[in-house]
Parts: C-alpha cells; sequence; structure tokens
C-alpha cells in the first residue's frame, strides 16, 4: 500500500491543514512540501495517544479495513461506509466537511486515515481506499492476519445430515455421452438418470475438457481415452477443467437466473476467489455456508465485479423476469452464485461434503432426494479428495471397476456403475433405454436398437462378446440364438397395424379381386378376409356397389 506521504502528494494546501485540524496538530510549515512532512512526522503518534478518542464508529471501520489487508475496493467502501462529497477548494473551505463530515468515509479522508489511488491486483488496476502503510502498523488490535476465516464453524443443526462428496459425475458422463452419441432428445437424456449435474453444465464441462465437440456430438478416440482411464484420474481431469478454464461459465449457467448480451466476466478467477474464501475453513471442520456469504458480502463483495460495476450485467430473475441490477441485488446474483459453486460444482466434482438441517426427503428416489437436499444445503466440509483435486491430482479411495452385468432371457440387461464405464458405453449404443432403479442402469436388446447400432458401425458379434465377457452368467440361449440370427438375417418377425376386409361370401371376394379395386388389396386371409391397403375403403365400397353388393366402413376407418 502507499505510504502517508504518496497518499498526501497532490493535495493542496488548504487540505493539509484540514487534516492538520482534525488531529490537533499546529502545523509548522508554509507549502505543501514541508507540511506534508510534518504530517506523516505528527499522525503516527497521534493515532497512538488518540485512538481511544475516535468515535467507536470509526475504530470499527479501521479494524474492517485492516482485517482486509489495509484496502477495500473504493465503491465497496462507499457503499458500506458513505460516500466521500467531491469538492472544490473553493466550497471545501466555505462547507468545511471536516467538521460537519456526511459518513465514516469522509471522517476518515479528512484525518488522512484513509487514501484513494488505483493499485494493481490480478485483473489490472482497480481503484481502492486504503490505510497508508506506516499507518496502518499502528493501528491497535487491528493487523491483518493472513488466512483469517471467512465464516464460521456449523452449528450441530446446521450438519445434522452429511451427504458426502462422490464420483457418481462419472457415471452421468458416460450415461451422457452414449445418449448423445445415439441421437437421444434432451427430454429423453433428462428421464434417462436423475443427474445432479444438469446436462447444459455437464455438456459444457466435457466440451471444455475436448471430449465433446463443437457441435455438442462426443469425439470419438477422446471419449474412448476419458471411459477407459481410472475414476481417480477421470475425476482430477473433470475437476481440473472446471477448477481452471473459462469455458465453463457458471454465472451464466446457473439455475435461476437468465443471461442475456455479449457482456463478459471471468468465470475461473471468481471460483478460484470463492474456492480462497472457502479454504479458509479449518480442515475437517463443517463450516456454515450463509455465515461465509455474509462475510464475503461485508469483507469481499466485488469478487467477481471490475471496479464494483453492478450494472453492466444483463442477468434476469428465471421466476418472475426482472431485471437483476444493482448492489441491491447482491442476494440474488453474487451470493447465489456462491452459494451454487459450494452446493453444485464444488460438491458434483468431489471437492466438497455437504451438510443438511434435516434428512433428504423420504419420498423421493436416492439420488434425486439428495440432489434436492444438495440444493438446500447449509454447510460443507471439504472432502477427503479434496487436497489431491486442488493439486490436479488423482484422488486416492475411489472404488475401482469391475464387477459384472446381468441379462435376462427377455433381453433386458442391468448394468450397476462399477461395471467399466466403457463396457456401459458400448451395450447401451445397441439397446433401448429403460427407466434407472436405484443404482442399476437397465437396458432392452431390441432390433430396432441393433439396427440403429449398425447404422454407426457397430455389429451384433461384439455385442454377444461384450456380454459374454462381462456377464456374471452365461447368457440365455434363446437371446444368443437371436441375436445370432439377427446377424445373418436381420428382422424375422414384424407386428403391423392393418385393414381388413371382410365379405359374406366366397364369391363377392373372388368378383373383388378381378375388378379394378385390385391394386388396394393385399394378401388373403381366409376364404372371405383380405387385408387392404389403409385409407382406401370408400374406393373398395364404390366397386362393391358396382359389383352388386353393400358394405360399411368399421369404426375410425
Amino acid at each position: 500500500m502507499p505510504s502517508l506521504a504518496q497518499s498526501l502528494e497532490g493535495q493542496d494546501f488548504g487540505h493539509l491543514l484540514i487534516v492538520a485540524e482534525s488531529w490537533g496538530i499546529d502545523l509548522r510549515a508554509n507549502d505543501v512540501r514541508n507540511a506534508v512532512i510534518h504530517l506523516c512526522e505528527e499522525i503516527p503518534d497521534q493515532i497512538a495517544k488518540k485512538w481511544g478518542a475516535l468515535p467507536a464508529n470509526t475504530q470499527t471501520v479501521l479494524k474492517e479495513l485492516a482485517a482486509q489487508g489495509g484496502r477495500m475496493a473504493w465503491a465497496q467502501f462507499t457503499r458500506a461506509f458513505g460516500e466521500v462529497r467531491e469538492m472544490g477548494p473553493g466550497r471545501r473551505d466555505k462547507e468545511q466537511p471536516h467538521r460537519h463530515p456526511v459518513s465514516e468515509a469522509e471522517r476518515l479522508w479528512y484525518r488522512a486515515l484513509v487514501g484513494r489511488a488505483f493499485l494493481d491486483t490480478a485483473e489490472g488496476l482497480q481503484e481502492f481506499a486504503f490505510v497508508p502503510d506506516d499507518l496502518l502498523a499502528k493501528l491497535p488490535h487491528a493487523k491483518f492476519q493472513d488466512g483469517q476465516s471467512f465464516g464460521r464453524l456449523a452449528r450441530p443443526e446446521e450438519r445434522a445430515h452429511q451427504i458426502p462428496a462422490s464420483d457418481r459425475i462419472l457415471d452421468e458422463a458416460c450415461t451422457l455421452l452414449a445418449g448423445l452419441r445415439i441421437g437421444l432428445s434432451g427430454d429423453q437424456l433428462k428421464e434417462a438418470e436423475p443427474w445432479r449435474m444438469p446436462i447444459p453444465v455437464m455438456m459444457a464441462l466435457l466440451t471444455a475438457a475436448r471430449i465433446l465437440g463443437e457441435d455438442g456430438k462426443p469425439i470419438p478416440e477422446a471419449t474412448r481415452r476419458f471411459l477407459e482411464v481410472d475414476r481417480g484420474k477421470a475425476l482430477a481431469l473433470l475437476a481440473r477443467t472446471w477448477l481452471d478454464g473459462d469455458e465453463v461459465n457458471d454465472l451464466r449457467l446457473m439455475p435461476g437466473l437468465i443471461a442475456e448480451g455479449n457482456w463478459e466476466n471471468h468465470p475461473a478467477q471468481t471460483r478460484q476467489k470463492v474456492v480462497t474464501f472457502a479454504r479458509t475453513a479449518p480442515a475437517n471442520q463443517w463450516w456454515s455456508i450463509s455465515a461465509l456469504l455474509a462475510d464475503i458480502k461485508i469483507r469481499e463483495p466485488d469478487f467477481q465485479r471490475q471496479a464494483g460495476d453492478y450494472d453492466s450485467w444483463y442477468l434476469r430473475d428465471k421466476a418472475n423476469g426482472e431485471y437483476l441490477r444493482g448492489f441491491e441485488t447482491w442476494e440474488a446474483v453474487d451470493g447465489a452464485l456462491v452459494a451454487y459453486l459450494l452446493r453444485g460444482p464444488l460438491h458434483w466434482l468431489g471437492f466438497l461434503d455437504l451438510g443438511l438441517p434435516s434428512e433428504q426427503p423420504a419420498s423421493l428416489p436416492g439420488a434425486l432426494g439428495e440432489e434436492i437436499g444438495a440444493s438446500a444445503a447449509t454447510a460443507f466440509r471439504w472432502s477427503r479428495w479434496a487436497e489431491a483435486l486442488h493439486n490436479g491430482q488423482a484422488p486416492i479411495g475411489l472404488k475401482v471397476e469391475g464387477l459384472r452385468l446381468k441379462v435376462d432371457s427377455r433381453g433386458n440387461v442391468f448394468i450397476p456403475p462399477l461395471v467399466p464405464r466403457t463396457i456401459r458405453y458400448v451395450i447401451a449404443r445397441f439397446c433401448d433405454w429403460l427407466p434407472k432403479q436405484k443404482d442399476t442402469y437397465r437396458y432392452q436388446i431390441t432390433a430396432r436398437a441393433l439396427e440403429r447400432a449398425r447404422q454407426q458401425g457397430l455389429e451384433a458379434r461384439q455385442l454377444i462378446g461384450l456380454l459374454k465377457s462381462y456377464s456374471s452368467s452365461s447368457l440365455p440361449p434363446n437371446l444368443l440364438q437371436a441375436l445370432k440370427r439377427w446377424e445373418q438375417q436381420g428382422v424375422q418377425a414384424r407386428i403391423e397395424a392393418m385393414q381388413v376386409l371382410r365379405l359374406n361370401s366366397a364369391g363377392a371376394l373372388k368378383a373383388l379381386r378381378a375388378s379394378r379395386a385390385a391394386r388396394y388389396l393385399g394378401e388373403p386371409l381366409g376364404p372371405t378376409s383380405i387385408a387392404v391397403k389403409p385409407g382406401s375403403g370408400p374406393q373398395i365400397l364404390q366397386t362393391l356397389i358396382e359389383l352388386g353388393y353393400l358394405g360399411t366402413l368399421g369404426e375410425g376407418e
């Protein structure tokens, strides 16, 4: 931070007289240079002597600034502690704002306890209010402590029910990749899995990891590598992709908001700051989410806003369509984003365990109930995998894939999550998908699905080989025979809807087949019945009248 001398540079002599008066200093100087020297000699000693005489609110503001390292973004400072009125020397000398300050910020300004300057940050130059370095060291009981926590320990009721971090995201990614590969629609994908990570977020993450192409389709070789690598390395890949890159824009993907326009934010910088705030929580301790949010709003509210700008982003509340602008919407945008990162990506990617006040809804299936619970989490704790994931390393302790699948005689395939993902990915492409039951994926082998797989270059013998290799028991003989026949002959049976003409005599049918209506007739179904082409009923009835027979259309014709 700049020194007191640097802070006073550029001020006129009248301003320096005001600073001296505010401290009760007899300024023995007739020019700016000597006045600055004199004030720099006197003010540090005056702080020690007169600290107790400063108003309590002034002491509180100084302690808050000191706790943040002695500086605060100017926009945040004036929001929190009031304005410093812009005045020229004439108006200032007339109104004497130091004797009638309108805010704590103005009181500090005219005592030279706070300066204003553009300072370097990782995001470039930003305007700050700051306590000069040589004064910061003199503030009693207010020195900044590196690593000071944001928030507090969670109370027992905030962590009554716990949801540990998991690697379930890897199974969801496998489902999504297989579904996209066979062209499932968005609605079909939503039915396929009780998604914890929303599908748009998952697609953005897999695209950033170069597993999906820009067209939203799986890249074959990258997909194969991702599914074949062990679960720890796969989880680390997704975690680092999210943590380090700007391609997954959490603010634009956050549920409840609609983002419009081409304004820019910096997702990676934002999430790194949020992680830094959260990492001030002690290891192995449950930490309150609401208290963390409250501290961030007080101490670092502009963590994602350049120069405290709350008006240039076009965001609307999805519930009521209203635009969210100005600092008064902090909870709905910035605070909501922090909560989303904690309850969402940091949990889904294995960094955080979550705590809830009570059990998840008992009426909901496990994963879905757990996700609804996660969205209402009131506490977090860094998981056993967090440190490795922070360092870009594969965490240890993940379960190893190697379970076997089951197949029944009806062509149903049951696949637990720990069957190798690459195997489920391929089998899913040969099958129609059934609703998931608990933790078991269910598929059904059908001619339609086999034909779809054939069009993508897959062959039934590949499916036979996978089922034989990874099934917990021998394949049902009828299913094996059906797959071999399909490989050789294609579909062996077909069920179709048809229209049937029934007559009272074989002679009538013979006459009709010899008439001009013969082109509407199909295969005979008996001496007095025959299949007819759909929609041809009126033409056939007209011909029958010409032949001397009356008929009628059945219901629905």
